[in-house]
């Protein structure tokens, strides 16, 4: 398992690394017990690259910079307030200090890491044991609604985008983190998301749909031209969370050839408290691998891949960083899936739809 290749659909470790309170705490090249990925990890977990997400945090002086904000946990499931819309300013100028950041570290990599902005250089990354790095725009509030400087994010190298985070926007509407509930939730897209799905469309940006209301995911599989993309989520028939997706939107993503990223955050794989109705932050890999052939069985192992949120959630013990990749590809392999199955779910189906909505 350790010679398999594994491309993950979306961390937060460009974030966690420059955000304040914790600047300082560790080097991207060094290997560290903080956090979950950094270049030495990566190499020893077989992670060849990823989408890199830029989300932009509510301001330092905000109650909402903490992750668990107006969270309500018991036996039953979980609540939470909507979340308020950011300024666009203020979400713009913080996008741009993180792709100069990623820019920076890229110099300073000495060649191990590139920021890729094409499929060719995805391949050559791959050839020459580089990590490659997709930067990932998760929530649209860096983009002025006209769209007027989506272009200028495309220059400095987002090639991908999610339209919302888990709070509305200019663009749509995000779920709140809710358990036992629907994810349709909210209204669909505004007009000046429908716009973005075009020029998203015509740039060969890949819209994510994490995150997204149902009636705006809907809204995307009508206008999109291409294969729709889940960058991290799980089955909501497995763990009937907001962000996880229902039995019809996993059929539509199979229908348009496209990929679902499962993601690792135990609570939205399979919801548990103890006592006190506190949530257990742990699950087993054979739970992760049960979301995975669920999809698998239900539209094909060719539209099922990984996701982890790693460095944006709480990983499982046996999942605990990039290093130990492997343990779940291993968990893949009891499960019944043979080689040519486990390297379609650990790399190529990522690559595969990056490649038809990029180009060649």
């Amino acid at each position: 398992m350790n010679n398999i290749p594994i491309f993950d659909g979306h961390n937060d470790t460009l974030v966690d690394l420059i955000l304040p309170e914790h600047a300082g705490q560790r080097s991207f090249f060094e290997e560290s017990a903080i956090g979950h990925i950094d270049l030495p990890r990566a190499k020893k977990g077989g992670l060849i690259g990823g989408f890199f997400a830029i989300c932009t945090p509510p301001p330092e002086s905000s109650p909402e910079r903490d992750p668990f904000y107006c969270f309500y946990f018991n036996e039953a499931g979980y609540d939470s307030k909507e979340r308020r819309s950011l300024g666009y300013i203020y979400a713009n100028q913080f996008a741009f200090s993180v792709i100069d950041y990623a820019h920076q570290l890229e110099k300073q990599s000495g060649g191990k890491v590139k920021i890729v902005t094409n499929y060719a250089e995805l391949n050559s990354c791959i050839e020459h044991d580089v990590l490659a790095m997709m930067l990932h725009i998760e929530g649209a509030e860096p983009i002025k609604d006209d769209l007027t400087d989506l272009e200028k994010f495309y220059q400095e190298g987002i090639r991908s985008l999610g339209l919302v985070w888990s709070r509305p926007n200019a663009f749509g509407q995000g779920v709140p983190y809710r358990y036992p509930h629907s994810p349709d939730i909210g209204q669909g897209l505004t007009t000046s998301g429908k716009k973005l799905v075009g020029a998203c469309n015509e740039l060969g940006i890949i819209i994510d749909l994490a995150h997204i209301a149902e009636k705006g995911f809907w809204d995307v599989a009508e206008l999109s031209k291409y294969p729709l993309v889940v960058s991290h989520a799980a089955v909501h028939a497995l763990c009937p969370s907001t962000r996880n997706i229902t039995d019809r939107q996993i059929d539509a993503v199979g229908e348009s050839g496209g990929v679902i990223g499962i993601w690792f955050e135990p609570v939205h794989i399979k919801y548990r408290t103890t006592s006190d109705g506190k949530p257990i932050e742990d699950v087993s890999l054979g739970e992760i691998v049960k979301h995975i052939n669920y999809i698998a069985n239900r539209i094909g192992v060719d539209h099922v891949a990984l996701g982890s949120d790693f460095d944006g959630a709480t990983m499982p013990k046996e999942l605990r960083d990039a290093g130990y990749l492997p343990n779940l590809l291993k968990a893949l392999r009891d499960s019944g899936h043979d080689s040519r199955a486990i390297e379609k779910i650990a790399y190529k189906n990522w690559l595969r739809v990056i490649k038809e909505t990029w180009g060649i």
